[in-house]
């Protein structure tokens, strides 16, 4: 991976291209974000760099962070993450990466924590099919249903598809397209939907299938 930067999902709109055509898009507000540190294969095992994202106050820190910012000489940040490099010999510990990092035509990676739906049934939770709403299936029609065999194997297998927690889960949708970049207000246009709410942290790199 050689490009990657750190942002906030503001929404989504609709913008038309040259031959009028409508692209639905994501509006992404991409940086600016500051190398918080580097790591080298001689010192760690491997080329990354860490990214800040996100002004917080000093004072909302705790001291293990603290340290860790003032070592780079960087302002406290709200979100951090690692990218793998190739080589991250072009990155030194307080360069800023805008949205221009990305150009329209790019394909990306987009990874976001899903928006939460709390505690739901099999139905909407795996899509299962609803039993009868009559002839004595009652008196709820929305449960699972049959849940395996009796006395052969005598459990139920795991991974079955059953009610639970659902969403607030970390998703990435692959090969998106930039239409859009407008570095003078740090704003990226993704073509199609991403992940999470508005105002979700969200984490854009280039394509690994591209």
């Amino acid at each position: 991976m050689n490009k990657g930067i750190i942002g906030k999902k503001i929404g989504m709109t609709q913008i038309f291209d040259e031959s009028g055509k409508v692209i639905p898009v994501t509006v992404v507000e991409a940086g600016p974000c500051v190398v918080v540190q580097k790591k080298t294969v001689q010192n760690d095992g491997y080329d990354a760099i860490q990214v800040g994202y996100g002004d917080v106050k000093p004072q909302k820190v705790n001291k293990p962070m603290k340290g860790h910012f003032d070592k780079g000489d960087v302002a406290a940040k709200k979100t951090l993450r690692e990218f793998r490099m190739d080589d991250c010999s072009g990155y030194n510990v307080g360069d800023i990466i805008k949205a221009d990092v990305f150009a329209p035509g790019d394909i990306i990676d987009v990874s976001g924590t899903s928006k939460g739906k709390g505690y739901a049934g099999a139905i909407k939770r795996h899509g299962n099919r609803s039993l009868r709403s009559s002839h004595g299936t009652g008196p709820v029609a929305r449960q699972p249903g049959s849940m395996g065999a009796i006395s052969d194997p005598s459990r139920i297998f795991k991974g079955k598809g059953m009610a639970g927690h659902m969403g607030a889960e970390k998703v990435t949708v692959q090969n998106l397209e930039v239409v859009k970049v407008d570095a003078e207000n740090n704003l990226i246009a993704v073509k199609g939907a991403i992940p999470g709410p508005k105002g979700g942290v969200v984490v854009i790199i280039n394509g690994k299938k591209a």
